[in-house]
Parts: structure tokens; sequence; C-alpha cells
């Protein structure tokens, strides 16, 4: 990569080749790289860690989403927030089924 912008927990960084090896814990938000032909990419990413390391940039991250151009990273990332506020839902809706079970379980026993 020739340029990395990302956001770290304490303000955002910019890493260019030269630059000293390098962590960073990464907040959520965007990482943008641009690639020795000039292309940039967009990653939103979920929180992580950043390492450099030489000429190599490593990203560890529980969820990313990447994207061309910002406009169509905008439109995946709200879809998949969508996805997972549905699945929240499911889940939790789930546990309260789970827990009205186990104290009724336990009514009877008495």
């Amino acid at each position: 990569m020739s340029k990395v912008t990302a956001e770290a927990i304490n303000g955002s960084f910019c890493l260019l080749p030269r630059h000293i090896d390098f962590v960073a814990p990464l907040a959520a938000g965007l990482l943008s790289c641009v690639t020795p032909a000039g292309e940039e990419i967009f990653l939103a990413v979920d929180a992580g860690t950043l390492v450099k390391k030489g000429a190599e940039v490593f990203v560890s991250t529980p969820d990313a989403v990447v994207g061309p151009a910002l406009g169509e990273l905008r439109r995946t990332v709200e879809e998949r927030f969508e996805s997972l506020d549905d699945e929240r839902r499911t889940r939790s809706a789930l546990a309260r089924l789970e827990a009205d079970f186990v104290r009724r379980f336990i009514e009877l026993q008495e």
C-alpha cells in the first residue's frame, strides 16, 4: 500500500511506506488504503488492531465491510446493520422465551 489512513482510539493517523513499524488499537470507523496504482479502497471496521511491520500492514477486526466507493460502502454498512439489528432482536426474544421457560419450570417444581 502507498498510504493507509485509519482511526485509532486516540485519534486518526496516516501510514506512508517509510513509516516506522507501528501498532494501533482501531476504533470503529473508516480505514482507507491507496494502492501503488493510485486506487483508493475503503473499509468500514468494527474496532480491532492494526499492525505495520516493514512494508506490510495487517488489520485484525471482528467485522469489516470493504467497498470501492464511500457511497456504496455506506449502503452496504447500513444493510448489514439492519440485518444485525434484526438478528439482535431475534436473539433477545429467544433469551426472554428461554428465561420464561426456566422460570415456569422452577415454579412447577415448587
